[in-house]
């Protein structure tokens, strides 16, 4: 039986009332969302699938009979138990009472009610806490009828670590576990950097980690380039860097004004002091200061912290335009392509995408917007019951404001025509690699596969997926290989990625309705490869996967590949076709995916000891024997008497550690 899931907003609160009532005999999963993914919500809202219209609205009217007239949310399952669509109500049953009058719904909504089997009620004590309840369902189910936020990276975020006594200043993506205080979100990486970057030149803040600053005796290069204080051997005081440290919270929170007023107090009197060498730093870091400010400032006077976000429609898509402003500075802006849009108003895609942007990201105290929407004060309500103050939605009519309004309309628009430009050609060019392939229908999902080693040492497999929209990099999979391979043995690498990615395919979705199994995977390598997955895949009982292989041509140049097909088949392509470019898109996108596993996986065992691998070893006891032995082999070769004479090591821990290196011993 499915039941109402609990929820962290639930849980916070008085229990809520759950009604569960006709539903599929199989348990709620919360994988669902995989299962029922764009593609199968494709075909749904284009009418692929044409259940019962009666069966649909029955099932709607037996929860009616029992359906309160309060605030919350209400699920919509399918025959098998798949979520259809999460909304939310002021007054559930009127709610709910308007899908069994089918004849006022849009199309769109009645394929919905010809599906629905069963639903599941969750009352909530206001509409503002079913507004949020309604975003961490969608968020996590991902129905086939709700406007869905398809960006699933998070942003990133600079934190101040503040558990330290020399703060450290780093980009921060994911869960704010960490002690110390956050600033974002930034719009991308690129965007964290540069700030990271400033912060180093202006501040001298340390960006590394903990263990680096407890094992250093000398300043870093970091410190020669003046990017660093070196706190980690003392050049600076723990008070001289608390007063960066507030110098670089004021920054980031747009209050450089008496940051700058400061340097500039402190460069005139190093050169009333005749210590130029000292005021040439200081002048150093304001002219910094000027540049980062005259390179971040936007014309927003007075807006402080604050979002802007910009709606454009054509052609039957949207663009939600973002610009993340903070302490009157601009965080860079992203252009956001929400799914499941068809046939749905404008105002509603704008305040389910709110809702979901801030399931993750902090509100800001100010939201402006391009439109005045209808829900703009439950939204604001509910926004600031998350945030814990007040948040403003506003549709600014004049002023700086509008002109930042108008600007991310703008941006929304040609972000939306170039995302049809591309679109558009990627049709073309997936028709034009169907019929080259001899494939059905133009592929929806493409697996591009790579593997990356150094004479088989930290051997790696990457998976990259494309389709219709581009690169899905959500979507994108590594694989640490392993099992014992033979230096150099690429069909055994290529024969443990694809078993392991076939097997959970076949796991997950044996039926092959959630659209993750690909309509054709592109395999870097010749004929040799080739022969080599063709067999890994019969022996797997995969046989109607389409597979193509790509050959560097004579001399290894780039335009002359070779492409291998099952029964000895070769294709080529003129060097200036556009399908051609397309294709070694795709591989060079699996090979830069494929190196840059294998060089992080590398990069972390060098920093890596063997001792890491002995039970009862951790960071205390590793740097006592490092400390006393020099070297991790120094502490492997080490007769069980000196292993005993460390400080640190008892006899029993000193045994342990001898028969883990000499266990024959």
């Amino acid at each position: 039986m499915i039941i109402g899931a609990a929820c962290p907003l639930a849980s916070r609160r008085s229990s809520p009332y759950i009604h569960a009532v006709n539903k599929a005999d199989r348990p709620d999963d919360p994988r669902g969302a995989s299962r029922f993914n764009e593609e199968k919500a494709t075909d749904a809202l284009r009418g692929a699938e044409t259940p019962d219209l009666e069966a649909g609205i029955d099932a709607i009217r037996n929860v009616l009979r029992t359906l309160p007239a309060r605030p919350g949310v209400y699920r919509m399952h399918d025959a098998m138990g798949d979520v259809l669509y999460v909304g939310k109500a002021k007054a559930l049953k009127n709610r709910v009472t308007n899908y069994t009058q089918v004849a006022r719904l849009p199309k769109r909504l009645q394929r919905m009610v010809a599906q629905t089997r069963s639903m599941t009620i969750v009352t909530t004590r206001t509409e503002a806490e079913a507004l949020l309840l309604e975003a961490q369902l969608i968020k996590r189910f991902r129905p086939a009828y709700n406007v869905l936020l398809r960006d699933d990276k998070s942003f990133p975020f600079i934190l101040l670590r503040e558990d330290h006594a020399f703060p450290q200043v780093r980009k921060h993506r994911g869960a704010r576990r960490a002690k110390g205080q956050y600033f974002g979100p930034f719009a991308s990486a690129g965007s964290v950097t540069s700030t990271l970057n400033a912060l180093q030149k202006l501040f001298l803040l340390r960006s590394c980690s903990d263990s680096f600053f407890s094992n250093r005796t000398r300043p870093c290069l970091l410190y020669q380039i003046k990017r660093c204080s070196a706190p980690c051997v003392g050049r600076i005081s723990e008070a001289e860097y608390a007063e960066l440290v507030e110098d670089a919270k004021l920054f980031l929170a747009g209050k450089s004004t008496g940051v700058q007023a400061r340097l500039g107090k402190q460069m005139a009197e190093a050169a009333a002091r005749q210590d130029f060498e000292l005021a040439a730093v200081y002048r150093d870091r304001l002219r910094a200061l000027t540049y980062v400010q005259g390179s971040q400032t936007v014309h927003s006077e007075g807006l402080g912290d604050g979002d802007i976000f910009a709606l454009a429609c054509k052609a039957g898509q949207m663009c939600i335009q973002a610009f993340f402003i903070r302490g009157g500075q601009n965080w860079g802006h992203r252009s956001f392509f929400p799914a499941h849009t068809q046939d749905v108003p404008e105002d509603e895609v704008l305040s389910d995408f709110l809702m979901q942007f801030y399931e993750e990201v902090p509100p800001p105290k100010r939201i402006l917007l391009d439109r005045d929407l209808p829900e703009a004060a439950l939204i604001g309500e509910a926004l600031a019951e998350r945030a814990g103050s007040k948040v403003e939605i506003a549709q600014p009519q004049r002023g700086a404001r509008r002109k930042l309004i108008e600007q991310a309309r703008r941006n929304a628009e040609e972000a939306l025509d170039r995302r049809l430009a591309e679109s558009t050609t990627q049709g073309k060019l997936l028709r034009e690699l169907a019929d080259a392939f001899e494939l059905p229908e133009p592929p929806k999902r493409i697996e591009i596969y790579d593997n990356s080693h150094i004479m088989g040492a930290h051997a790696t497999g990457a998976m990259v997926v494309a389709g219709p929209e581009g690169f899905r990099k959500n979507a994108y999979r590594k694989f640490n290989i392993r099992s014992s391979i033979t230096p150099g043995d690429d069909f055994g690498m290529m024969r443990e990625v694809l078993e392991r990615r076939f097997a959970r395919l076949e796991k997950e979705d044996p039926d092959r309705g959630g659209g993750e199994w690909p309509d054709l995977l592109v395999i870097d390598g010749g004929k040799g490869q080739l022969s080599a997955v063709l067999e890994i895949m019969e022996e797997m009982g995969v046989q109607d996967v389409p597979v193509v292989s790509v050959a560097k041509g004579p001399d290894r140049n780039a335009g002359r590949e070779i492409f291998h097909m099952p029964g000895g088949r070769e294709v080529s392509f003129p060097p200036n076709s556009g399908l051609l470019f397309f294709l070694q898109r795709l591989r060079d996108e699996a090979h830069r995916f494929a190196i840059g596993t294998h060089r992080q996986k590398r990069a972390k065992s060098l920093t890596t000891s063997t001792l890491d691998e002995v039970p009862g070893i951790g960071p205390s006891r590793k740097r006592a024997l490092l400390m006393h032995f020099g070297t991790a082999r120094a502490v492997k070769g080490a007769a069980l008497e000196d292993l005993e004479r460390a400080p640190g090591i008892s006899k029993a821990m000193a045994r342990q550690i001898h028969d883990y290196f000499h266990p024959g011993s």
